[in-house]
């Protein structure tokens, strides 16, 4: 129950950032306007770094710690719980090294976005998010292999959670994709 507590409260909060953002943008667009030197380029720039700084700082400790939390295990079951997270959370951040690729050449590409372009890097996000959504696949095999499909669950939800947050956070960030020329 306090775990469905933790998550309704971080999806409200995140909610409210989302509800919040259309009126933003408006506003920041007004704002823009009038400023020759602010760009949709610059802007993509700047949320590629703060996405890296996102990836690159402790929310992968965060992410292990309110995974640790939730998942309630014995320690016999953490022993064995623990090196298959370590080595899934290895291969996520191999894989988030993919994305960070991609969204820098989304950046580099927005003012001069042609369709070609435009279809390659969603042809390459969503090869990405096809292997993530493959490693998490194996990672639960190996979790519900250990210590039980119910236990595997738990990790799956919480994880695909967790996953869903950060996307939110990121996916908001980016500008999207203007007209094609």
């Amino acid at each position: 129950m306090k775990f469905l507590s933790l998550i309704l409260l971080a999806t409200l909060s995140m909610l409210a950032v989302v509800t919040a953002a259309p009126n933003r943008a408006q506003t920041e667009t007004q704002n823009v306007e009038g400023k020759a030197s602010a760009s949709p380029q610059n802007d993509a720039e700047t949320n590629v770094q703060a996405y890296i700084d996102l990836l690159h700082s402790d929310v992968r400790q965060q992410k292990a710690e309110f995974m640790g939390s939730v998942m309630l295990l014995s320690a016999q079951d953490a022993a064995k719980f623990w090196p298959i997270y370590s080595d899934y959370d290895a291969q996520l951040a191999k894989l988030n090294e993919q994305r960070i690729g991609i969204i820098k050449e989304y950046a580099q590409s927005y003012n001069q976005m042609t369709d070609a372009k435009a279809d390659e890097l969603i042809q390459k996000s969503l090869a990405y998010q096809k292997q993530r959504s493959e490693l998490l696949v194996q990672t639960y095999d190996k979790v519900k292999e250990a210590l039980g499909a119910v236990t595997a669950a738990r990790f799956a939800m919480v994880e695909h959670q967790l996953l869903l947050l950060i996307d939110l956070q990121i996916d908001s960030s980016l500008p999207v994709v203007g007209q094609g020329s």
